[in-house]
């Protein structure tokens, strides 16, 4: 196994990563959410990628519109039951612009700021970070993207992986930000892919606690060492960080939402976090 990116304690600094942009006080992956993640301080935005029918790479955490989300174009709800009907992989990307993802209340973020606001396109959200962290006079973030696709779902909510990665990285490479760009995922497919076609591209592997396999079983499916491992915080201890150490992977866990246990697991010595509350980050300073 290889790794084109090495960890060392003393070239990476501490990764705060916005997640979603700053879901619990924005509605997630828009333009409005990344904007506060930059006010407040983040060194990475995290986001999920989605492919439309006309092959245009637009946010969104799921490949329809989500329920808790999501307003239709004629303002009514979706309800569970249809909200899979909303496949964003059968919509042009102009379709998508007709659904608003911020104005109705969210159950678990009762923080979060309502606004009108629709899914953008990747491309759009980084012309607007540039300018932005430009304006502002603050160094330039990193992109932790997330392809969001299962093996189960081909063709369904999604291209195949090799096309997925194609049309991320088209755009990646067009606005020419491969060396800050993170591509994450659980489907090893398009890391895998990613690492044959693209290596200089840094990679993150994400793990569900449900799963029972162990690290090691983990990466030999990978079948390579990533830049990062990205476990749900639950399952961080100082012997896995010892571990990631061991294999110079970077260990960032998500999504820590308690100061306390930030701090806890920062005190472990993890190099980085993904929160929903990048506001957070300035009580470990």
């Amino acid at each position: 196994m290889n790794n084109v990116f090495k960890y060392t304690d003393d070239a990476i600094p501490f990764d705060k990563q916005g997640h979603r942009g700053c879901r619990g006080l924005m509605p997630e992956n828009t333009i409005p959410a990344f904007k506060k993640a930059i006010e407040l301080g983040v060194t990475t935005l995290e986001m999920d990628a989605v492919i439309t029918k006309d092959k245009k790479t637009i946010l969104s955490h799921e490949p329809f519109f989500n329920r808790e989300i999501s307003t239709l174009p004629d303002g009514s709800f979706i309800n569970e039951n249809e909200e899979t009907s909303f496949n964003i992989y059968e919509m042009t990307y102009k379709q998508t612009t007709q659904f608003d993802v911020g104005l109705k209340p969210h159950p678990r973020f009762p923080q979060q700021q309502k606004i009108k606001v629709h899914k953008p396109l990747l491309a759009d959200v980084i012309d607007f970070v540039e300018a932005l962290t430009e304006k502002l006079v603050v160094p330039s973030v990193q992109y932790n993207i997330e392809t969001k696709c299962l093996p189960k779902t081909d063709g369904v909510f999604h291209p195949k992986p090799e096309e997925f990665v194609e049309l991320l990285v088209g755009v990646i490479k067009e606005k020419k930000i491969e060396s800050r760009v993170i591509i994450q995922s659980f489907d090893i497919r398009t890391l895998q892919y990613l690492h044959t076609k693209y290596p200089n591209i840094k990679t993150s592997l994400l793990f569900e606690p449900a799963s029972d396999k162990s690290l090691q079983e983990q990466l030999n499916e990978l079948g390579f060492i990533p830049t990062i491992y990205s476990p749900c915080y639950e399952i961080v201890t100082p012997a896995l960080v010892s571990v990631c150490q061991k294999f110079n992977m970077q260990l960032i866990p998500w999504t820590v939402n308690d100061i306390n246990v930030i701090k806890k697991i920062k005190q472990m010595g993890v190099d980085g976090i993904i929160s929903d509350y990048p506001n957070l980050f300035h009580k470990l300073e």
